[in-house]
């Protein structure tokens, strides 16, 4: 697993040379692209690309995911509905999300990776309402995707109508396309208070294409926290060991979201690779 591990830079230090350098010095083998200096990945031109592939193919790292964030908008603008982290992106139309789509293409060809990740549209109040308008268009940027050979990952996130397991992998069996597949984070379920495993992991083994790794749990005061891994309710050593069970070959990439009180990004990232070690020399053992 070790050999597929690598991390969303922003998670490290929102400066990127910074992130690289710590991602190197850790062992890891791959970075996800979301903010880089605070821009949105979708933001910079092909000479900032360019450059940016340069630094990290100097450190001996590949990209692994542009974790756009495509469909995190509301599929009507009269509704109310829910909202969440668009990292420094305004809120924009449908249309104007398939443009970022588009650029999301040519930013990952440069980038030399084939996954781009994307969501389900801000959260409605009743999500099951509007399911088959949301399929059609997660079949639309499908067909676009192949297109491209591009694999989409929808992730679960409960800020948007695929927040759980359930509907994610409801969502891609109605769509039904080699070029998309569920980025499963069995942090986020528990985020939402429901149980990643065994559960949720039941409703989307054998469609997901791509792992997040973070842990977290619902506190007393009746508020999600998210928490270095081991920390959490995630049974992460269970988790692991049924991924690596069932075959799959892809790759992990933290995506920490907690910082330490009085510490920085980079330390709660830190403390959630020492949380994945442990676990992973507890299952050696």
């Amino acid at each position: 697993m070790l050999d597929r591990l690598g991390v969303i830079t922003d998670e490290v230090s929102p400066n990127i040379m910074e992130a690289l350098d710590w991602i190197k010095g850790k062992g890891l083998k791959h970075v996800e692209l979301r903010r880089i200096n605070d821009k949105n990945i979708i933001d910079l031109g092909d000479n900032e690309i360019r450059h940016l592939l340069q630094e990290i193919e100097q450190r001996g790292l590949y990209v692994s995911c542009i974790s756009s964030p495509v469909f995190k908008c509301k599929l009507d603008p009269s509704r109310t509905v829910a909202s969440g982290d668009t990292f420094g992106q305004d809120e924009e139309s449908v249309e104007s999300h398939y443009l970022k789509l588009n650029r999301a293409f040519e930013i990952a060809k440069l980038l030399k990776t084939d996954k781009i990740r994307i969501f389900s549209f801000w959260r409605e109040q009743n999500p099951s309402d509007y399911e088959d308008e949301i399929v059609d268009h997660l079949k639309r940027a499908a067909n676009l995707a192949e297109k491209e050979d591009i694999l989409l990952l929808l992730e679960n996130e409960g800020a948007c109508n695929g927040g759980y397991a359930s509907e994610v992998s409801r969502m891609a069996k109605k769509v039904n396309s080699s070029n998309l597949k569920v980025l499963w984070d069995p942090g986020n379920e528990e985020h939402g208070g429901r149980s990643a495993f065994p559960q949720g992991y039941e409703a989307v083994k054998g469609l997901y294409g791509h792992v997040h790794l973070k842990d977290a749990y619902i506190g007393t005061d009746g508020q999600p926290k998210c928490v270095p891994i081991g920390d959490g309710n995630v049974p992460y050593l269970e988790q692991l060991q049924a991924i690596d069970r069932d075959g799959y070959q892809g790759l992990f990439t933290i995506e920490t979201h907690y910082v330490p009180e009085g510490g920085t990004k980079m330390d709660g990232t830190q403390l959630t690779l020492d949380g994945l070690n442990q676990l992973l020399q507890t299952a050696k053992r």
